[in-house]
């Protein structure tokens, strides 16, 4: 693309020496792009070299360049959170742009080198974060009899699901926008989920109790999902 080349040449006329590597990576660098689609770079400096990212528009395109030192860079590929499935991918689809000393092909083996342990943890301290509390909010709200909230809360609980099924089969999806296509491809998912994702996909969550049906089913399958893997999130004695 003419206008990437003309970005790489003007940030390596500007940084010249302290510019280790340009990357692309979103839809674009896995050619799933679409004519709406961001341009997302990343750029590696030296160590001790921080530069200023950019996020503007320059139409028609909204343009990203984000600017991280070789360590962060490195770091950052290496980290699981609970958003992991969804944030991996824009370092394990870098597609080199600048490159001289091959530095990206490191950088993209990075986010499959977390330990299943770390990704176990992540597990375990995301149900307590999000999804418990998210379906409490649902049980609030129905017996309240606010159930304006529960496809809102029925969407939050689906999304939650998907990134621990991302993590629980060590992928990332290949864009946000797909996610919940591919999660559906993943072996290891709970109970409950596909039919929760079917109502959320097809914008069919004007009926309240079938809603609240499939998020109680879901959560069943979650809990049980965990005690197969050995998750264990809740506990029998304060912790202080």
């Amino acid at each position: 693309m003419k206008l990437v080349a003309q970005i790489k040449d003007r940030l390596l006329q500007l940084h010249g020496d302290a510019i280790l590597a340009i990357g692309l990576y979103g839809s674009l660098a896995q050619g799933i792009d679409g004519p709406y689609s961001d341009i997302e770079l990343r750029v590696i400096t030296k160590d001790g070299i921080s530069l200023p990212g950019h996020e503007f528009i320059y139409p028609p395109f909204k343009i990203e360049i984000g600017m991280k030192q070789k360590h962060e860079a490195m770091r950052s590929a290496a980290t699981v959170d609970d958003s992991w499935a969804i944030k991996a991918g824009a370092y394990a689809h870098l597609q080199a742009i600048y490159d001289p000393d091959r530095l990206l092909d490191e950088i993209r083996t990075r986010p499959m080198q977390i330990s299943d342990e770390a990704i176990r943890d992540v597990m375990r301290e995301f149900m307590i974060w999000e999804p418990y509390e998210t379906m409490g909010k649902i049980r609030n709200n129905k017996q309240a009899g606010n159930y304006g909230y529960l496809p809102l809360g029925a969407k939050d609980l689906a999304w939650q699901s998907a990134k621990l099924i991302g993590l629980a089969n060590k992928t990332f999806y290949t864009t946000r926008a797909r996610t919940y296509e591919e999660s559906l491809q993943m072996p290891s998912r709970p109970s409950g989920y596909d039919e929760l994702i079917e109502l959320v996909t097809r914008g069919q969550l004007h009926d309240s109790e079938l809603i609240y049906e499939r998020c109680e089913h879901l959560w069943t399958g979650l809990n049980e999902w965990y005690a197969e893997m050995g998750i264990e999130y809740k506990l029998d004695k304060l912790p202080f």
